[in-house]
């Protein structure tokens, strides 16, 4: 890491991680704090369930597909440009979303609304890169990261429940706007550029990050993780709100438990990774993923939708994501560090293709109002990165 970030960047970890978090929380947020009112969308905006799917699915794909442009750009013109210019565009879709009932529109909207959210969080996670990819506050870093992002499934959608109920469902995009206007002005005055001198190549060098099992195997595990979480929160309005019964603050409240479980789960991360490793924590984190999935597909099976049948697993399925995210990003790009934004672009713009590709079709063909979807996504991606980390370890150890 080159001298000059230990100067430019000088602060506290807890004043870098105020400065930081509401970026990446953002990204998520965006996602969630829509889930209570995703039901009564095609009727506001008079269209099918379906396109109000691609709301989701389209968001999250973009969110990763967006970086391949971001991260390279941030290597070379720098991370501050590039975050910037991302939390602004976020503010302005939002504040668009918030005043527009076409759903041509709303959709073209979510996606320059994510293409901003994508710039931030590339920018974001390659400064902590530069920052602190060879200090020891990295793993802690990470670790409040997933921290933090655990409150946003669990209060996202509480917070849009009470919104939406309050002031109608336009208030909020217009509280995303206002939050990302908020960061945006924190940020203006204290990021500082951290891009390393070496970090401007004229063209992405993809080829090393693609040619690594290392890379590949840790980017299906964050796949199988974030997968698993984002097919949950596209089939749970349907299946706890429809065919359940749920208010919307009810199923908020159902829905935050998982979240919360994630919470608890960060506190241990740590602890994890020292005694079992990095692989260990993969390994354990898509076993427990499994048990989960196969929780569900019983409950599925034999009983009508209900918090027993279908939030419960989800608790197993929580565990395993906190123990998979909490080394993934590690295990993935601790060779890259002189193209961090690059290596970071790829990490999440193939898992975002993974996820909104693989978990859209398991909603669309499995049933979205059902919980099979989230099974055959789980049993799936969970065995299969398990099949790579074994291959990995045998590499390794020859």
């Amino acid at each position: 890491m080159p001298d000059r970030n230990s100067l430019t960047w000088s602060y506290s970890l807890p004043a870098a991680l105020l400065l930081m978090a509401p970026f990446d929380i953002l990204a998520s947020l965006a996602m969630d704090i829509y889930l209570p009112v995703v039901p009564d969308m095609p009727a506001i905006l008079g269209t099918s369930p379906a396109v109000v799917q691609l709301t989701l699915s389209l968001y999250m794909l973009l969110l990763g597909l967006g970086q391949l442009l971001f991260g390279p750009l941030s290597d070379r013109v720098g991370r501050r440009p590039v975050l910037l210019g991302g939390a602004t565009l976020f503010a302005l879709a939002s504040l668009g979303l918030a005043a527009t009932t076409s759903a041509p529109v709303f959709v073209a909207l979510r996606l320059v609304q994510a293409a901003g959210a994508s710039a931030a969080l590339v920018a974001t996670f390659a400064t902590v890169r530069d920052v602190y990819g060879a200090r020891p506050e990295g793993v802690t870093i990470y670790g409040l990261f997933s921290a933090m992002l655990s409150f946003v499934p669990a209060l996202g959608p509480i917070a849009g429940a009470l919104i939406s109920g309050a002031f109608g469902w336009r208030a909020i995009f217009l509280t995303l706007a206002m939050l990302g206007l908020a960061a945006l002005g924190q940020a203006l005055p204290r990021w500082s550029e951290t891009r390393p001198d070496a970090a401007a190549p004229m063209r992405p060098r993809f080829r090393p990050m693609l040619a690594s099992g290392a890379f590949w195997t840790y980017t299906l595990g964050f796949s199988t993780a974030m997968g698993a979480f984002f097919v949950f929160f596209s089939t749970a309005p349907r299946l706890l709100i429809d065919r359940a019964g749920y208010s919307q603050l009810g199923f908020s409240l159902a829905f935050a438990t998982a979240a919360v479980v994630m919470i608890i789960a960060t506190r241990f991360a740590r602890g994890f990774v020292t005694r079992y490793g990095t692989s260990g924590c993969l390994a354990r984190g898509m076993a427990l993923i499994i048990l989960g999935g196969l929780l569900l597909g019983a409950g599925e099976a034999s009983a009508v939708p209900s918090f027993q049948s279908f939030v419960l697993p989800m608790w197993v399925i929580a565990f395993g994501i906190v123990m998979s995210a909490s080394v993934t990003a590690n295990g993935a790009l601790k060779a890259f560090d002189a193209i961090a934004g690059t290596a970071v672009a790829l990490y999440f713009s193939i898992q975002s293709l993974i996820v909104s590709l693989i978990g859209t079709g398991a909603v669309l063909l499995l049933g979205g109002d059902t919980a099979w979807p989230l099974v055959g996504y789980c049993l799936g991606m969970a065995t299969i990165t398990l099949l790579a980390l074994a291959f990995l370890n045998r590499s390794e150890n020859r």
